[in-house]
């Protein structure tokens, strides 16, 4: 079995983070939630993404802004299923699962899934 580094630095994060949206972007059912609905420029995005993974993985204190009031609003212009959280964390677990391993990466998969249940269940109260 090949080895495969943990996300253990910036530049593994941002590998990580750049191989994870090449699929979220390929998927039928999240690349129209990410690129027509929410309309985001990757290129102000992703290094968001990368400063909050960095945040949550190794401490790093670029990333200020809150996640949860940026999905209520995407919420509120197009309701997020239960489904498109579970395909949302399909798609980060394959992608670790592919690339890397080690304790960072068993952080950051436990993460996203308390950060899927969230805001799946965070979402699911607002009314419609």
């Amino acid at each position: 079995m090949q080895h495969r580094p943990d996300l253990d630095s910036r530049a593994r994060v941002e590998q990580f983070v750049d191989a994870f949206y090449g699929h979220v972007l390929n998927d039928t059912r999240l690349a129209p939630l990410f690129l027509d609905v929410a309309a985001i420029d990757l290129q102000v995005h992703l290094p968001h993404i990368k400063d909050y993974w960095s945040k949550l993985l190794l401490g790093e204190r670029a990333y200020q802004r809150h996640t949860m009031n940026i999905h209520r609003h995407l919420h509120g212009k197009q309701r997020l299923t239960g489904a498109d959280f579970a395909q949302w964390l399909a798609l980060f677990n394959a992608t670790l699962d592919q690339h890397f391993s080690g304790e960072n990466t068993e952080k950051a998969r436990r993460i996203a899934a308390t950060i899927a249940a969230n805001m799946r269940d965070r979402l699911a109260e607002m009314p419609e």
